[in-house]
């Protein structure tokens, strides 16, 4: 397998498109119009530029990676590829759409992978030609320096599937952890109650916001507190997710704190909108409330 196709040019299918041409692989990189693929390659070599001022990498091999990037307009240029990743939005509809689309011009032994956090891969995989040949890789942001790669079976989903994306994986550097296709996974079924369960301590008035975050960061010697992460992550992806293990499981130990809800409807996402547990409109963080 030498050319890997990635639909969905944002920060994580960009991520992915550069570890895996740094890797060897070309690549053919779309999203919704081929200006927009165009765009997010120029951010790639950006990223590559700084690695080669950091003296990570030489310039030949940033060369190198930038030329393996193919653009594309639409998906019949990846046709030939052995493996599909979609890293489109965390939304099933659209995932499913790309699905059949792409189903179309699949190859007979190519591999359809969906970089998802939450969403159920037996029940996406209804959408793809060809269920044993579909599976889940969840990367983690950002892609370059995140080490892991969990790999998801649905229900279908074959040892020879698995066994090209571990292939694959370890080529990127990446070690794989596997996950039945249970809501969460392995590393949102902890991570998201965690902070989940911050937003609860801030809202009931159990501490100030930076104390929390430098409780959990300290105490735990976690690199960030739980509401920073957070808002890196995204407010409304961390209660779509959330959400998802409240409505898979039942359970009421995963109820969305009623902050974390009010956030998400004012619209306070996090750092992609400038606020959310934090204000980031004049650079520095500061706490919201």
């Amino acid at each position: 397998m030498q050319a890997v196709a990635i639909i969905g040019a944002g920060q994580m299918g960009a991520g992915i498109a550069q570890v895996s041409a740094q890797a060897g692989y070309r690549v053919m990189l779309a999203d919704i119009d081929l200006a927009t693929a165009e765009k997010a390659k120029g951010g790639i070599a950006k990223q590559l530029d700084r690695l080669v001022e950091k003296e990570k990498i030489e310039k030949q091999a940033r060369d190198v990676a930038l030329e393996r990037i193919e653009p594309v307009g639409d998906f019949t240029p990846m046709a030939g590829a052995g493996l599909i990743i979609e890293a489109a939005t965390e939304r099933e509809d659209v995932k499913r759409a790309i699905f059949e689309k792409v189903g179309e011009i699949l190859g007979h032994k190519a591999v359809l992978a969906t970089n998802t956090s939450s969403i159920s891969i037996t029940r996406l995989a209804q959408a793809s030609p060809d269920p044993a040949r579909f599976v889940g890789v969840h990367f983690f942001n950002p892609v370059p320096l995140m080490g892991l790669i969990e790999v998801i079976r649905g229900l279908a989903t074959s040892d020879a599937t698995v066994k090209t994306v571990e292939t694959f994986a370890t080529a990127l550097g990446k070690r794989t952890v596997h996950a039945n296709d249970a809501p969460g996974f392995i590393v949102n079924r902890v991570l998201m109650p965690m902070l989940n369960e911050a937003a609860f301590a801030l809202g009931e008035g159990v501490a100030g916001m930076e104390d929390i975050d430098a409780a959990c960061q300290l105490g735990l010697n976690h690199p960030m507190g739980p509401l920073t992460l957070a808002d890196f992550i995204g407010l409304d992806t961390c209660l779509h997710i959330t959400n998802v293990l409240y409505s898979g499981t039942g359970d009421p130990k995963f109820r969305a704190a009623p902050l974390l809800v009010k956030y998400v409807e004012a619209g306070w996402l996090g750092r992609k909108t400038g606020k959310g547990f934090y204000d980031y409109s004049g650079g520095d963080p500061v706490p919201t409330r």
